[in-house]
């Protein structure tokens, strides 16, 4: 059986007004599995030696349904073993269940010779997505494979675009001790929306593209604002408008909900700053009692890579 160790990075999906349709790539935080492959036999197996507690039965595990399907597209027999070494904590709101997917499936098409190009993968790893929360989405995986910011134009037929990010870009993110649930977050979004508030996005969605294109990171941090979704999900997060005022006042870009939370994400011109945001918001959540991790860094142009064979 050939064998090989898969990094797969952590991301950050939405990015404000890019709701379900875009998403950027985290660096120095992510899963890594070593994943096995074996021509012309039959099986599947999925083992967690990470210490994170995940589903021991294996029709419950996200990288099985991603598996299945590229399994599914090859067509050929091949008997496939993964073994999880480190893994993001399940709900982190930092895409645990996406850098999973896309570790196995990356991993399984290079040990194969690589017959899928990297955007039928996204495709396969949006399966492990729809397992947990019914609805098979690319803002995870997406970046998570691709690396960068992704945009994903559309499902029918499935078109992403990669964007470049800028050098001088990073992140922090606080994972607060709190329990948000996808399907809570988005039971409060309302079903339809005014005209003026649909524009509002639309200019902010253009303005955030257009910002990662130019490489402009002032134009970015003016587009990322949320007209549609952040006014009823900020609820969940304990005075979420002091948190931002805060936040923005240590010289953030901008700040959002990531996903569908309950973790917070500021973006920062220089990782001086990241850091002193980070700092800002484990202190928020303190100050009320609430535990948290943080996380600061690069936001990275490099997605699923090979780290061991």
């Amino acid at each position: 059986m050939k064998r090989m160790k898969i990094f797969a990075p952590g991301t950050v999906a939405n990015l404000g007004c890019g709701f379900d349709v875009m998403g950027l790539t985290l660096d120095g935080v992510g899963d890594v599995l070593e994943v096995g492959v074996e021509p012309d036999a039959e099986g599947l197996s999925v083992r967690n030696e990470s210490g994170v507690s995940l589903p021991a039965d294996l029709e419950a595990n996200v990288v099985t349904p991603a598996l299945r399907a590229l399994l599914a597209a090859y067509a050929r027999p091949v008997r496939v073993e993964v073994a999880i070494l480190r893994k993001i904590v399940p709900g982190s709101g930092i895409g645990s269940s996406a850098a999973s997917s896309a570790a196995a499936v990356y991993g399984v098409n290079e040990l194969l010779g690589r017959p899928f190009s990297p955007e039928r993968l996204v495709e396969f790893a949006m399966q492990g997505e729809a397992l947990l929360g019914g609805v098979a989405h690319a803002d995870n995986v997406g970046p998570a494979l691709l690396g960068g910011v992704v945009l994903i134009r559309g499902y029918e037929p499935f078109d992403i675009v990669r964007l470049p990010v800028p050098d001088n870009f990073f992140y922090a993110v606080v994972h607060p001790d709190i329990v948000v649930s996808t399907k809570e977050a988005r039971a409060v979004l309302p079903r339809e929306i005014p005209l003026t508030q649909a524009v509002r996005q639309w200019g902010n969605v253009g303005g955030l593209v257009a910002g990662f294109a130019l490489r402009d990171v002032s134009l970015i941090g003016r587009s990322m604002h949320d007209a549609v979704v952040e006014p009823y999900r900020k609820g969940f997060i304990p005075d979420y408008d002091q948190l931002k005022d805060s936040v923005l006042a240590q010289g953030a870009l901008a700040m959002n909900i990531a996903g569908s939370g309950p973790s917070v994400f500021a973006l920062a011109s220089d990782y001086a700053a990241a850091e002193r945001i980070v700092a800002v918001m484990k202190r928020h959540f303190a100050d009320r009692g609430i535990g948290s991790r943080t996380y600061a860094g690069r936001v990275s142009n490099a997605g699923a890579r090979v780290v061991e064979s």
